[in-house]
């Protein structure tokens, strides 16, 4: 079994430089890691520089930060995030060998980029905050300890045609995400950031944990329980990734037993029966 820090791939504390900076390799995982089946990287386009190109591969463009004009299937649109905490995503979403084209403003931009093989062909899309809804899971469970926002992007659902599953979730300070534990057969990514450059929280991957912080990636193997939690102060952003299987595709997860009584808002869980009044 890998250890953890095979699956854990520490990023740039200041950033990524300018141009592509590739953290996974489809069937090139790094020494004892898992394969998970998906090309993953940070694009950072520096003010007025332009990326084109007709990938050989399915690919996604979820914009991190900064403006940019993008070009695809003879539609044009400009696209901005300010914030991973606060606004929603926007992603493009394309089938191989489809030709796109990016152009940053004048303070740049900076992508994530996943890629897959798949030969089937589906039409270009391009999601906006507009198409997605958040969904504000653990709501009224367990002292809303769980409570977090998840952005899902595409799906099975919503783009069959497609070998990826691909969302965000902004953990709030102090909570749980992913959480009860839960595994699924599907490999899976997490690529994390803070709200704040001090910012970290902890990765459960089965038994084992490890502390992630800004820019850094996780790789989850198929079958082992995960879930999150993020330090108090600090928001944590995560960006997923799934990779359906051939004759398997991910329709969901399968909560660990042990701690599947979370999910029943009749039970709270412990109290504390001697804080000061206001405080329980």
């Amino acid at each position: 079994m890998p250890s953890p820090d095979h699956a854990l791939q520490r990023g740039p504390r200041g950033g990524f430089a300018a141009g592509e900076t590739v953290i996974t390799r489809e069937g090139l995982p790094p020494a004892g890691a898992p394969d998970m089946m998906m090309d993953f990287s940070i694009v950072h386009l520096r003010g007025g520089e332009t990326r084109a190109e007709a990938h050989a591969k399915e690919s996604a463009w979820v914009l991190l930060r900064g403006e940019a004009d993008v070009t695809f299937a003879g539609s044009r649109a400009t696209v901005m995030r300010g914030s991973l905490f606060d606004e929603p995503p926007t992603a493009l979403h394309v089938c191989a060998a489809t030709p796109i084209e990016l152009r940053a403003a004048a303070a740049g931009a900076e992508f994530a980029v996943v890629r897959t093989t798949n030969d089937r062909r589906f039409t270009p899309r391009l999601f906006t905050p507009a198409d997605l809804q958040p969904e504000y899971r653990g709501a009224g469970l367990v002292q809303n300890a769980a409570l977090r926002n998840v952005r899902a992007i595409f799906d099975l659902t919503t783009r069959p045609e497609s070998n990826l599953v691909l969302g965000e979730v902004v953990n709030f300070p102090g909570r749980w995400s992913s959480y009860p534990p839960h595994h699924h057969d599907q490999p899976e990514i997490y690529f994390y950031r803070f709200t704040q450059p001090d910012g970290y929280g902890h990765a459960e991957l089965g038994d084992d944990v490890v502390k992630v912080r800004a820019n850094d990636t996780v790789s989850i193997r198929p079958g082992l329980d995960h879930a999150q939690v993020s330090a108090p102060g600090y928001g944590m952003y995560y960006l997923w990734m799934i990779r359906h299987l051939p004759g398997n595709p991910y329709t969901g997860f399968t909560f660990s037993p042990a701690h599947q009584w979370t999910l029943d808002p009749a039970q709270q869980g412990w109290r504390p029966k001697d804080l000061p009044p206001g405080l329980a």
